[in-house]
């Protein structure tokens, strides 16, 4: 650099807008952002650079054109970068609800790419070349796998709790346990849905145990539902009793009141069957008399977002004629998704290599941990002295409310500064967790113990090498 790039240069040195458009510098961004852009981008650059030369700061080298065409490219890159942009879950949480729950399986996303760049049989019979119902895309599929009746779909599980509620118990009451009036994430509470739906609820029994006789005797001339809830996010141990399905199907049957389960994570396949613990499927609360569940399709189902709701053809009917299913409904894309997933259950043999939910899951330490040991001086390399990096054990959990306190043995990387004491640890910790979530591609771990955990439980093998590539970044 002269030492004219270096002096002070003034507000009559600032170049024209016009002048700088027409230089070479410029013509890369022009043609990938469009002169509308750059122009006002431009504009805004020289405005500061105007003020700079008033304030006596501005020097001559900012006024390049390389160096006007840089600050613009920069500012105009990061204006246009996506807002929702893929990450790297390490959080040790499979199905996180801040991270997009359940990852789509390959057949459910060759299913929406066709539905995103085609006409599709939404809502048309192609047998009879008349309307259709969009529900028929993916009902017989739901009652196939469930053992329900009838089945109807909106766009997620408290839209189906929802929709339920308003149309079966508007003005009537719906008896619950007080053990399983539920808040799960971003305040879904039960008692709201009630009151937001125009029902009445009957709170029966305690916090920890609730008999067969609270039921019993809640039933009365208002009594619209018995509903059972499924404990999302917790569990209530020791001191404990609740009724089961079937016992409360035995109680309102000879009163003619229906019995509404919300199953939450709703799974279609036992979890045992992989070594994983025992969660309620659908199947199995249908068997026991339930005459309608509600149940999520983006948790352990392994598919998009939505919310089914099974069981009795008549009940679901009158579900299917409210005002708020059209509201509530799903689109294209949701079901373009959905049907290829629910497919998948019929081949339970091959369901864990298939259900990208499942494979992740099933995932076995040994394979995690020889992950981790090749990627340990990746990352070591990257962070120099720094801080110390070493392959751990770990656990992992399934995530959106789904078996809440169950862990699953995982492995990854432990993260540690190098020196200093806990306060300087605390600080050197949160700094890189900002620089990973800061890479082009972030990387979300999360700190406890004094340490930054990256579990690679949903680290698949074909994203091994773009990991490695994001933590060579941490040098720049």
């Amino acid at each position: 650099m002269s030492g004219y790039e270096g002096a002070r240069a003034g507000a009559a040195d600032l170049p024209s807008l016009d002048r700088l458009l027409g230089m070479p510098e410029f013509q890369a961004a022009l043609a990938d952002f469009g002169r509308t852009q750059v122009t006002a981008a431009l504009r805004r650059d020289l405005d500061v650079r105007r003020a700079a030369a008033l304030a006596g700061t501005l020097t001559h080298d900012a006024l390049t054109p390389s160096a006007f065409g840089a600050r613009v490219l920069s500012a105009l890159t990061e204006r246009n970068r996506a807002t929702l942009r893929p990450v790297f879950n390490l959080t040790g949480t499979v199905l996180h609800t801040n991270l997009g729950r359940a990852m789509l399986p390959e057949a459910a996303i060759e299913s929406v790419l066709q539905a995103l760049t085609s006409p599709a049989n939404l809502e048309f019979d192609l047998a009879t070349g008349g309307r259709g119902d969009r529900d028929d895309l993916v009902a017989p599929l739901l009652c196939e796998l469930t053992g329900g009746e009838a089945a109807t779909v909106v766009n997620n599980n408290a839209a189906a709790v929802l929709l339920m509620l308003a149309t079966l118990a508007r003005r009537r009451e719906v008896v619950v346990s007080r053990g399983e009036l539920v808040e799960i994430g971003g305040a879904f509470r039960i008692p709201d849905i009630m009151t937001h739906a125009g029902a009445k609820l009957v709170e029966v029994g305690t916090t920890n145990r609730t008999h067969a006789a609270d039921y019993r005797n809640a039933i009365g001339d208002r009594t619209a539902l018995l509903m059972k809830v499924h404990c999302s996010n917790y569990e209530v141990t020791g001191f404990t009793k609740s009724v089961d399905v079937a016992e409360v199907v035995a109680i309102a049957k000879p009163h003619g009141v229906p019995v509404a389960v919300d199953l939450g994570s709703g799974t279609l396949a036992p979890m045992e069957r992989w070594g994983l613990p025992h969660e309620t499927t659908v199947q199995e609360t249908i068997a026991a008399g339930a005459d309608l569940v509600t149940f999520s399709g983006d948790k352990l189902l392994g598919g998009p977002q939505a919310g089914m709701i099974v069981g009795r053809k008549d009940l679901v009917a009158r579900i299917k004629k409210h005002p708020l299913k059209r509201a509530l409904r799903v689109g294209k894309l949701t079901l373009a998704a959905l049907e290829p997933v629910l497919r998948l259950y019929r081949d339970p043999e091959h369901l864990s290599e298939r259900l990208t939910t499942l494979r992740l899951l099933t995932r076995t330490r040994a394979d995690m941990a020889a992950q981790a040991e090749r990627l340990v001086p990746v990352l070591a390399n990257a962070l120099g002295e720094d801080y110390t990096v070493s392959a751990a054990p770990m656990v992992s959990q399934i995530g959106s409310g789904a078996l809440p306190v169950e862990q699953l043995p995982s492995y990854g990387l432990a993260i540690t500064p190098a020196g200093g004491g806990k306060r300087g640890a605390g600080r050197a910790l949160a700094r890189l967790e900002a620089a990973l979530r800061g890479l082009p591609y972030p990387v979300i771990g999360r700190i406890a113990e004094q340490t930054l955990w990256l579990d690679l439980r949903c680290l698949e093998a074909h994203d091994e090498a773009r990991l490695s590539l994001q933590f060579a970044e941490l040098r720049a």
